[in-house]
């Protein structure tokens, strides 16, 4: 039986998000592999094994127990934000050649990065957010922002996740706390313009059957965009399937699965769309969406009539090729 090491915690804000996802993958994993989980923080690396925690040995990649070395088969990173959703924990795989289902540290880099990502895909005619790149939070003035983008603008950390630190402005007055929010949570910042559309999402991934494209979800915010609250205390309506036209699900899910093969990504990743004029805009990729109860991609499954064992069995089995 292959024993897949399940990282999950992680530097961010989202360690608490992380650990459902966690425990929601291993409570449905394919009964033919044994899954234990690796809680990631600054100060150790513990590994849950038969009752007991254990250190995870960084140098090794693996762990003792009883006075036994054991080692991991592979890797599933399920870390939202630093350092497992930006490619970290992937190049320290890597570098132990222990293979793992997600995409590379190149791939997940990219994709993590709000501006990097969105500017990469626009080389390839796909349509993005007018947007503005900041290193420092006085590198413009407002009025140069505002003139550039417009108001609402939307400002996010590039560097970091989804959920913290990310501000809708409507007046010229709430920019610079929207400035400082972000940089807390990120070491740059990214501000686009207002897209005024209806949002969806939809979610891709790899078998040996080909590239799949799950229903799309459409969300429909309580609040002014679908921040953390929206997301993990019911303050959105999430409709799966979405409301919008058989024509356009199609659009969004064919520019969903090039997204996904222009970035090498893999294992499963859920692109966030917001069409505007029948044209579907790229918000965000993310490499390791939600997975508690409360996320979307098992919405998504749910819809299809998949199991959540037997869509990771079908990951697992074409990324390891077993």
């Amino acid at each position: 039986m292959k024993r897949i090491g399940l990282f999950c915690g992680g530097f961010s804000s989202e360690y608490a998000i992380s650990m459902l996802s966690a425990n929601t993958i291993q409570e449905n994993f394919p009964k033919n592999y044994e899954v234990v989980k690796i809680t990631v923080s600054k100060k150790q690396w513990l590994v849950d094994f038969q009752g007991e925690s254990v250190p995870f040995d960084l140098n090794t990649g693996g762990f003792v127990f009883k006075g036994n070395h054991f080692s991991i088969d592979a890797g599933l990173i399920y870390i939202h934000g630093n350092p497992g959703e930006n490619g970290k924990i992937q190049a320290l795989l890597d570098m132990h050649e222990i293979p793992y289902l997600n995409a590379g540290p190149l791939a997940s880099s990219l994709s993590f990065d709000k501006w990097f990502c969105n500017q990469f895909l626009r080389a390839f005619y796909i349509p993005v957010a007018k947007s503005i790149f900041l290193s420092h939070i006085d590198e413009l003035t407002h009025s140069e922002i505002i003139e550039t983008l417009g108001l609402p603008i939307f400002v996010k950390p590039s560097d970091s996740g989804s959920s913290y630190g990310i501000s809708k402005v409507k007046h010229a007055s709430e920019l610079d706390q929207a400035l400082k929010s972000a940089f807390k949570e990120g070491r740059t910042v990214v501000l686009e313009s207002f897209l005024d559309g209806i949002e969806v999402t939809c979610g891709v991934y790899q078998t040996k059957n080909g590239l799949k494209a799950l229903p799309l979800t459409e969300i429909a915010s309580e609040n002014e965009f679908f921040d953390y609250d929206a997301k993990y205390n019911g303050k959105s309506q999430e409709i799966t399937p979405a409301r919008v036209s058989p024509e356009i699900t199609i659009q969004v899910q064919e520019r969903a699965k090039k997204i996904y093969q222009l970035l090498q990504l893999r294992s499963i990743s859920r692109i966030d769309f917001m069409i505007v004029g029948g044209e579907p805009h790229v918000i965000e990729v993310n490499t390791t969406p939600g997975f508690s109860p409360a996320s979307i991609v098992p919405q998504m499954l749910a819809c299809a009539g998949i199991s959540i064992e037997s869509f990771w069995e079908s990951i697992v089995s074409f990324e390891l090729q077993d």
